[in-house]
């Protein structure tokens, strides 16, 4: 779950926009480097998915999507956005891990998503490719 989350907190920053049957690529040629290395930009996506700042259009749709990509593994990702989401969920659980758990109280108070997304955690944690 951490690692979806927080995938999905800045990669969907790329990419999260509700359609039918996918999510629209509107976002998703948005530098999510440049994001994740400046911790301006950084705050600023983070802040907006908590509720406790502004939000970029991105951002928002970021925040108004995450659950449900949590809920159905993303199952309406594009390949770019589902590899985008890894990249910020490796970003969070091993540079920014007390952000993580903020991500996880606040999308999986339950702990229903820890459970779901353990193993791919766990294949992060160890630095080994994962299936977003």
């Amino acid at each position: 779950m951490k690692v979806f989350l927080s995938s999905l907190l800045l990669a969907s920053v790329a990419t999260v926009v509700l359609c039918a049957d996918e999510y629209p690529d509107k976002y998703d040629n948005i530098d999510l480097d440049e994001i994740l290395n400046n911790q301006r930009l950084y705050q600023k996506y983070f802040d907006c998915v908590m509720g406790k700042g502004k939000c970029t259009p991105d951002g928002a749709e970021l925040k108004d999507k995450i659950p449900e990509a949590l809920q159905n593994e993303c199952a309406k990702c594009s390949d770019k956005q589902k590899k985008g989401a890894e990249k910020v969920l490796r970003f969070l659980i091993t540079k920014k891990k007390e952000d993580f758990k903020v991500l996880e109280e606040k999308f999986d108070p339950e702990g229903t998503y820890r459970k779901k997304y353990e193993e791919q955690k766990k294949q992060i944690e160890e630095g080994k490719p994962v299936a977003v």
